[in-house]
């Protein structure tokens, strides 16, 4: 019998069949590296969960699975809940609620395997359901951040990160014309309040994403419960004139399309035209319960009847677009954006619609969306290194954010393992600029928000082509650095798989902007924290040297 102490290690996994089947390649090599450490610091894995050989892969792929697998669990030893793919938090969560020993989350450095966004999400959905947990990374599970940290974790039962990057919004000083424009903002954003079309929640089991009403209607915000049957039942209703007219306004604009002919594993016209009628769908119902943003699901249920709402998604997300009319003629939404939050992200939603107003308000471009925290690497930009992340969703993102608009957007089969019934994604990529970031989180019952300013950066086309390689390459991209913050402070800290994005002018623009949209936020209640470099937000905070940069 071996005298090595006992860690038990357990993996949610999709509810996806092929997608367990492709990831679990990815699992394999994570275990076994993470087995090899844990035996060094004289420990021994203990598998809540054997390898299942009819489904092919060894996850947790359901939330009646994962209440049984915790029945068997001693819940009082310490446990990793080890990511390689993306998960449904909700397979582990009731276990992990009542769990009484240490929890670890887990995640390898890996952009091609998303368990980095699965992590961050189960991180996200564990601070909401205020459950104590450390978290951790590695490209190997043998580097030195990566030993030192397990062996904290081991011994403590805790791993504390380095939150130095981060400053509450009280100790910035911000000026009385931004003050005064942010209660007036709030004021009147609460008089008028705003509605919020929600097509199902929980999207992928993103427990973290639910904001509850209480919380949201403090806002002024109230949710329109809406059923993506009835999005569907509203595609019937499209003609197929009014699809191709949609889809000629895309070409003409110089959007471009990779047909085939192949639907079960290339994009087809006929799919695109599809998605041309959810996105009139979308548009029309959120005009007939007046949404002032809207979220659809899709992957749960519509994903079997109809193409991708990716394209959907974008195009709701940009203020130039192709027209949608109601009966009586009228342009519906006309030259307005109709903020989109893609997989029902109900904090993205919240951040998505007070932007798109208070950018509006500020006088500049106020198209945004949401990204996955998907990956990242160094790499040389003017003679300097830089810590650059791969910012990627599933094409969600405004053509407006892109190199070329319209004419720099492509649109891409969506890989057949997610997508049985196709659909292109909205793909191009970012264009240099600076940005301000954003998450909404849940935390201690309340609303929480982190902020910080960036800058998109362009790289070779090969290195663009790399970094797409390494991930997702039909789905559109950002290159991100976020001055002052190290990867290791960004993922100790950051609450979500998602990140909002918006782009803000010049380098003080954006400061500017960052420092009125953390106003509107106090001013709503949103406790608010500035993250990264202090000198970007304000001189009076005195950044620490190793934390100075450009900004």
């Amino acid at each position: 019998m071996s005298k090595r102490k006992k860690i038990q290690v357990i993996s949610s996994g999709d509810l996806r069949l092929d997608a367990n089947r492709v990831g679990w390649k990815f699992q394999e090599i994570m275990e076994r590296q993470l087995e090899l450490t844990l035996a060094d610091l004289g420990y021994r894995v203990e598998r809540g969960h054997p390898y299942d050989p009819v489904k092919q892969h060894g996850f947790i792929d359901s939330q009646k699975m994962g209440i049984g697998v915790f029945k068997n669990l001693d819940t009082n030893l310490p446990i990793i809940v080890a990511e390689s793919v993306w998960q449904y938090t909700h397979h582990v969560l009731p276990g992990l609620m009542t769990h009484q020993g240490p929890i670890l989350t887990l995640a390898n450095w890996e952009g091609m395997s998303s368990g980095l966004v699965g992590m961050l999400n189960l991180n996200g959905s564990l601070t909401k359901a205020e459950v104590n947990y450390s978290t951790l990374w590695s490209k190997d599970f043998q580097d030195g951040f990566f030993r030192e940290k397990l062996a904290e974790w081991l011994t403590t039962g805790t791993i504390q990160h380095d939150d130095s990057h981060v400053f509450s919004y009280g100790s910035a000083t911000i000026s009385p014309d931004i003050k005064k424009l942010a209660e007036g903002f709030a004021s009147e954003f609460l008089k008028d309040k705003a509605i919020m079309g929600v097509f199902d929640e929980g999207c992928m089991g993103m427990f973290n994403a639910i904001v509850p009403d209480r919380l949201l209607n403090k806002l002024g915000i109230f949710k329109e419960r809406l059923s993506q049957s009835a999005l569907y039942a509203e595609m019937l209703n499209v003609t197929q004139s009014e699809a191709d007219q949609a889809l000629d306004w895309l070409l003409e604009n110089g959007m471009k399309f990779n047909w085939g002919n192949n639907p079960e594993l290339e994009l087809t016209k006929e799919q695109t035209l599809e998605q041309c009628k959810m996105y009139i769908a979308a548009v029309r119902i959120a005009d007939r319960f007046g949404c002032d943003t809207i979220g659809i699901q899709y992957q749960q249920g519509l994903k079997d009847l109809v193409a991708a709402s990716d394209l959907a998604e974008g195009l709701l997300n940009n203020a130039e677009r192709p027209p949608v009319f109601d009966s009586s003629g009228k342009e519906l939404f006309a030259g307005k954006i109709l903020p989109h939050f893609n997989e029902v992200d109900e904090c993205a939603g919240i951040d998505a619609l007070l932007t798109t107003k208070l950018w509006d308000k500020l006088g500049l471009p106020s198209e945004t969306t949401l990204h996955d925290i998907r990956w990242g690497e160094e790499y040389l930009i003017n003679g300097k290194m830089e810590f650059v992340w791969v910012f990627l969703i599933s094409g969600a993102a405004p053509p407006a954010h892109f190199i070329g608009g319209f004419s720099g957007a492509s649109s891409e089969r969506q890989p057949p393992m997610y997508f049985k019934k196709g659909g292109g994604s909205l793909k191009g990529i970012s264009r240099p600029g600076h940005i301000v970031w954003s998450r909404i989180y849940i935390e201690n019952d309340s609303l929480k928000c982190d902020l910080g300013v960036g800058e998109v950066v362009s790289l070779p086309e090969e290195e663009t082509q790399r970094r797409w390689g390494q991930t997702t390459p039909e789905w559109p991209i950002m290159h991100a650095v976020l001055p002052g913050i190290s990867k290791n402070q960004m993922m100790g800290r950051h609450k979500a798989n998602h990140i909002q994005v918006v782009y803000a002018g010049t380098k003080q623009s954006a400061i500017e902007a960052a420092k009125a949209k953390a106003a509107v936020f106090d001013s709503l209640g949103i406790k608010t924290f500035f993250c990264g470099c202090q000198v970007a937000i304000d001189a009076n905070f005195g950044a620490k040297p190793e934390q100075t940069s450009d900004y």
